[in-house]
C-alpha cells in the first residue's frame, strides 16, 4: 500500500520485526523440508535393511579372549552355500530352511576387508577343501566347520586360522547368487575354458552372463584344469565383474542406481544380526569413492593337494599366508601382492 501523507511512517523497529519473522518463516519452512527428506531417508534405509536375511548371534560362543585384535576398516567372512535347492535360503526370498546342520556345507569362503577411507579393499579366496584346525573337532576340510557348526564355528575357525578379526558374516546360495545376477542385468567376464552344463553354454572369450549361464560358470570343476583353483578364480572373477559394473557405471553416486543395486542385493544376501540397517546404510555410502582397480583378489597361498584318509585336501602355505594374514591386518595387501605379481586374480581366469 502506498504511504499517504495521514499515515505515519511505520517505524524502523516495526519493520525489522516484520523482516525477522518473514526470515523466521523462510528458516521454518527449509526446516520443515529437510525433516521431510530425513524421514524418508531414513524410511528408504529401513526399507531396504529390513529386506536383508538376518542371521543371530553368529559370534555367539566365540570366546573373546581368543579372538584377534580389531583393525581399522571392516572385515567381512563372505560365504557361498552349497544347497542344490531351487528355492532361495538366502536372504529375505527365502523359501527353503537356511541351515540345516549337517546338511550344508561352505563352497566359497572369502576374506572381504575393506580400508577404513573406503578407497581400497581385497578380496582373499580359501579353497573350500583346505586342511585346516576346525576349534573342538581336529584336523579337517575348512568347510566342515559351517556343517560342524554354522556361521559360530566358521568364523571361530577363520579368525584362527587367519589371525584376521571378522567383524560381520555375510552369506548367500547358489539359487540367491544367479537372482542377483539377474536383477544387475548380467555380468562381463572373460571366458578362459568354454563350459557347458544341463544344457546351458558358456562359450571362451569375453561373455555377457546371464544368471543361469553365470552360475553354471562359478559351479564348473571338472573340466578345468586347474579343478577347484581354477574355480576359486572363476567365483571371484564374478564376483569382480559384479563389483566393476557397480562402480564404474558412478552406480552409488546415482540415488537411483544405487537404490536399484541395494535393492537387488539386500533381496539376496543373509548378513549378522549386528550389522543394522544404519550400518548398511553407512557401508555402502561409505564405498563412494572405490574403484575396481582398487581392489586386490587373491587366494590364499598352497603347497599343493594331497590325500587325508579318503579326502583329497588342499594343503596351505603356513609362512607366505601368515605373511599374506599379516597384510591384511596391516593395510598392506596391495605392497604384498604387487611382489607377487602372479598371484592376482588374472583378467581371463581359466
Amino acid at each position: 500500500m502506498l504511504q499517504t501523507d495521514d499515515q505515519p511512517p511505520e517505524p524502523r523497529s516495526a519493520r525489522r520485526r516484520r523482516g525477522l519473522r518473514g526470515l523466521l518463516y523462510v528458516l521454518v519452512a527449509v526446516l520443515i523440508l529437510v525433516l521431510l527428506a530425513a524421514a524418508g531417508i531414513v524410511l528408504l534405509t529401513n526399507h531396504l535393511g529390513d529386506q536383508v536375511g538376518r542371521y543371530p548371534s553368529v559370534f555367539a560362543g566365540i570366546d573373546p579372549s581368543a579372538r584377534p585384535a580389531a583393525k581399522a576398516g571392516q572385515t567381512f567372512l563372505l560365504v557361498g552355500t552349497d544347497s542344490r535347492s531351487t528355492a532361495p535360503t538366502t536372504g529375505s526370498d527365502a523359501t527353503a530352511p537356511d541351515f540345516v546342520f549337517g546338511a550344508q556345507r561352505s563352497d566359497v569362503i572369502m576374506v572381504a576387508t575393506i580400508a577404513d577411507d573406503g578407497q581400497s579393499a581385497s578380496v582373499i579366496s580359501i579353497p573350500r577343501d583346505s586342511w585346516v584346525d576346525i576349534p573342538g573337532h581336529g584336523k579337517n576340510k575348512v568347510n566342515a566347520a559351517f556343517s560342524f557348526g554354522g556361521p559360530p564355528l566358521m568364523i571361530a575357525t577363520i579368525e584362527q586360522l587367519t589371525r584376521v578379526r571378522i567383524d560381520h558374516f555375510a552369506v548367500i546360495d547358489f539359487a540367491g547368487f544367479q537372482q542377483m545376477t539377474d536383477a544387475a542385468g548380467g555380468i562381463d567376464v572373460n571366458v578362459g575354458t568354454p563350459t557347458e552344463r544341463d544344457g546351458v553354454v558358456v562359450p571362451a572369450g569375453p561373455q555377457h552372463l546371464n544368471g543361469a549361464q553365470a552360475l553354471v560358470y562359478v559351479r564348473e570343476r571338472k573340466s578345468l584344469p586347474g579343478g577347484d583353483f581354477d574355480r576359486v578364480r572363476r567365483e571371484q572373477n564374478a564376483l569382480r565383474a559384479l563389483v566393476s559394473q557397480a562402480l564404474s557405471s558412478g552406480t552409488l553416486s546415482s540415488p537411483t542406481r544405487a537404490y536399484d543395486l541395494v535393492n537387488s542385493v539386500t533381496q539376496h544376501v543373509g548378513v549378522d544380526d549386528s550389522l543394522t540397517n544404519t550400518g548398511l546404510a553407512e557401508l555402502v555410502f561409505g564405498l563412494r569413492d572405490l574403484r575396481s582397480s582398487n581392489i586386490a583378489f587373491l587366494t590364499v597361498p598352497t603347497t599343493g593337494t594331497g590325500m587325508e584318509g579318503s579326502q583329497s585336501v588342499v594343503y596351505l602355505d603356513q609362512q607366505a599366508g601368515q605373511d599374506l594374514w599379516f597384510a591384511v591386518n596391516t593395510d598392506k595387501v596391495a605392497q604384498w601382492a604387487d611382489a607377487r605379481p602372479s598371484a592376482r586374480l588374472s583378467a581371463t581366469p581359466r
